[in-house]
């Protein structure tokens, strides 16, 4: 009779268990690479991103959104930690980040969605460096491919000093390009039977450079239509601290013989458009799968890029500084009953890990999260969300922002403040206004006291992740 009651009890449970991962819910977790807020503010009317827009359109779009760090590496080691950079040290782009005996000991989301019994799947650009040993292939169940930026072009479509900033339309098949053969393999793993729910993280390469992308993607933009950026302003750094001025590479790195700066630039801009709308539609592909697969109706779906990026804003191309072109960052998390909502609180990409703990109901982590949930959010759009989105570039280079205002502050204690509801290019520094100093009191108080030591790499001008 025992025996029979422990079998009972053990189908009981494997029955609850069954029925639990039914109604947990599966996460599609999508990540460009360097894609600025252009896509969903529409703020550069040449660009041209219809899979996006309709994400938008059926998504919680949080316009406020900020980077933990504006570079590739430490970006991610943040969001997929939970853990700030100012607590880990993670600054800078540093192949040895995760040999940190913080970091190296951290359970990262993945792992904590897999202990909790989901099945994990990860293609494309994920951590864009090693961690430790065997742990990225434990932590996905299917074979994670490597692979990199796709084909570079040919020295004679160089417009920089490396092929980093090479530009050219590609007449070979699609499936050169890494972010194509991951989204292939996206596609197909919606096609198959799942008896759990999945968490599945795609990384794209693109619109990071090279700007090399199937030439159809370069042929939706006319030469005549591509203008210089929103915001650009001459002399924009006349009142930009030294410390801030030195974070600009001045765009004096990008250039052609035979071309003024500003027609390199024009080149540049169109090449950035066209791996954006190339992004745009592997992006599209994957979620029209999904929407057509029987998971798309229990399927909670984040898109963000990992930071954001000038492309001359500032007189400046990459990323890698503590203004809002650099830090601000497309954020939308499509629900599956897919109401949308533009959503002013400034969030974190920070606060993803702690929210999908909440809301897909996963064991709590080995370690204690920085970030906050959004569930909240999730539950009432209008909720109050009282934290500041904070970023940093190194010890003691802070930026804060909040609805309304982005603080900035230096190691030599010099600073900016700019009011977005009268200036939201950042052209005028009002740090020195009498009237500022209590605003400047408000958003200090979310500036860290002590900042970890820096684990290490390179302050870089021209981002090479």
């Amino acid at each position: 009779m025992k025996i029979t009651y422990v079998f009972l009890g053990i189908m009981l449970l494997s029955l609850m268990i069954k029925a639990q991962d039914k109604i947990r819910p599966n996460v599609v977790f999508i990540v460009v690479d360097d894609m600025n807020t252009w896509s969903i503010l529409k703020d550069y009317a040449p660009l041209k991103t219809p899979y996006i827009d309709k994400l938008k359109s059926e998504s919680l779009n949080f316009i406020n959104a900020v980077c933990a760090v504006p570079v590739c590496i430490p970006s991610r080691t943040s969001f997929f930690t939970g853990i700030a950079a100012y607590h880990t040290g993670a600054y800078f782009n540093n192949q040895n980040t995760w040999n940190s005996s913080l970091l190296s000991k951290t359970e990262v989301m993945p792992e904590t969605f897999k202990i909790s019994g989901y099945t994990t799947w990860g293609r494309g650009k994920i951590f864009h460096v090693e961690i430790n040993g065997n742990r990225e292939k434990e932590m996905f169940d299917n074979k994670v491919m490597k692979g990199g930026f796709g084909p570079f072009a040919e020295k004679e479509y160089w417009y920089a000093k490396t092929q980093w900033f090479s530009i050219k339309p590609w007449t070979g098949p699609d499936t050169d390009f890494p972010d194509v053969r991951n989204a292939n393999a996206a596609i197909d793993f919606f096609k198959e039977k799942h008896d759990k729910p999945f968490f599945m993280y795609y990384g794209l390469f693109r619109p990071h450079s090279p700007y090399t992308a199937p030439k159809r993607f370069y042929d939706l933009y006319k030469d005549e239509d591509i203008k210089l950026p929103p915001g650009y302003l001459e002399n924009d750094l006349d009142d930009i601290p030294l410390m801030g001025r030195e974070l600009v590479d001045s765009m004096k790195k990008y250039s052609k013989e035979g071309l003024s700066k500003k027609e390199v630039w024009l080149k540049m801009m169109k090449g950035y458009c066209a791996n954006t709308s190339f992004a745009d539609w592997n992006v599209g592909r994957v979620l029209q799968e999904l929407d057509n697969s029987e998971y798309g109706k229990n399927t909670i779906v984040i898109f963000v890029s990992d930071n954001g990026f000038h492309n001359g804003t500032k007189d400046h191309w990459v990323k890698a500084t503590l203004w809002e072109q650099a830090d601000k960052v497309p954020f939308l998390i499509r629900m599956p009953d897919k109401k949308a909502y533009v959503l002013p609180q400034t969030v974190s990409l920070v606060d993803i890990y702690p929210t999908l703990i909440e809301y897909c109901s996963l064991k709590p982590t080995n370690h204690k999260l920085d970030g906050n949930s959004m569930v909240p959010i999730f539950n009432n759009p209008k909720f109050k969300w009282n934290t500041p989105g904070f970023s940093c570039y190194g010890e003691n280079y802070s930026s804060v922002r909040d609805e309304r205002y982005r603080y900035i502050r230096y190691p030599d204690g010099s600073d900016e403040l700019y009011d977005h509801s009268t200036d939201p290019y950042e052209h005028k520094n009002i740090s020195q206004k009498t009237s500022s100093k209590e605003i400047i009191k408000k958003l200090s108080v979310s500036i860290p006291s002590k900042f970890a030591i820096s684990l290490g790499g390179k302050k870089e001008l021209q981002s090479e992740d």
